[in-house]
């Protein structure tokens, strides 16, 4: 593949096992699956800090994403779905949103429990800027496609980031995600994600699955609706297709300078709203 490392369009033991690991195709939503990992301690998708891609894009696209603090002086709410240890959720408190954690994994979130507990004991993660304050870091088990969880958010989200959660999920529930994910954003709010992984082909399988731009674009021009696919996995567009209800628009997409270095040079970020 052109532009693309050998290491990283190569085969790895860790990408071998995942896959050997969920080889069912729906068994990448079990809950028993990832605890299953956690509980082995194998988690190469843990880096052991935040994003940088979202560090930057929370410093550098304040005019499209806004303050984290409301015109009536409230904060605003941000989820990370797939969370992992939670150190995206830790960083979007420290901008000043009350941010949510999202796990199907019960260790995963006792996990995430243990993170929270040893940054307050630290002093890690302060808020960045003094006068918004830090926000509140809150963690929780849940199927992201199920409802009994939603009620503690409030409802919807006013920011939401996806980055090793939709290349998580079988290619089978991306209009499940589609649709959730416009139903969870709230009318002015924000879906911030990092194309992950870009450069690996669609027959390769995973978890991590292979996913491109049209994958962003066609899912989230029609939420829900069941998107053709060829027989190497590469989506098949329909420019000619309207959105639906339940579109999301994208506002903005860009290189960011800066990513955990599996994707330097392949990942892209991308906004969504449901408004222009």
């Amino acid at each position: 593949m052109s532009g693309v490392t050998p290491n990283l369009a190569a085969d790895t033991p860790e990408r071998a096992r995942l896959r050997s690991h969920f080889h069912s195709d729906d068994r990448t939503k079990d809950s028993s699956k990832w605890d299953e990992l956690y509980k082995e301690g194998f988690l190469p998708w843990d880096k052991g800090f935040p994003s940088p891609a979202l560090v930057d894009a929370l410093a550098q696209k304040k005019d499209i994403l806004g303050s984290p603090i409301t015109r009536d002086g409230k904060r605003k709410t941000a989820l990370v779905p797939g969370c992992g240890k939670g150190y995206d959720v830790a960083l979007l408190a420290s901008y000043g949103y009350d941010a949510w954690g999202l796990e199907v994994s019960p260790l995963a979130v006792k996990a995430c429990a243990d993170f929270k507990q040893g940054i307050e004991e630290s002093g890690e993660y302060k808020a960045v800027d003094g006068e918004i304050g830090r926000g509140s870091i809150h963690f929780m088990e849940g199927d992201f496609y199920k409802s009994d969880w939603v009620e503690k958010i409030g409802g919807t989200v006013d920011l939401i980031y996806d980055y090793t959660f939709l290349c998580a999920m079988h290619p089978d529930h991306r209009p499940a995600w589609s649709f959730r994910m416009s139903q969870l954003l709230s009318p002015k709010g924000h879906l911030l994600c990092l194309e992950f992984p870009s450069y690996k082909e669609p027959s390769t399988g995973g978890p991590p699955f292979a996913v491109r731009e049209e994958v962003y674009i066609e899912h989230l021009k029609r939420p829900g609706v069941r998107i053709p696919y060829n027989e190497d996995g590469f989506i098949i567009q329909e420019p000619s297709a309207k959105p639906n209800e339940h579109a999301l628009k994208k506002l903005l997409r860009w290189k960011p300078d800066r990513t955990h270095k599996i994707g330097e040079g392949t990942d892209w970020m991308s906004i969504w709203s449901h408004h222009s």
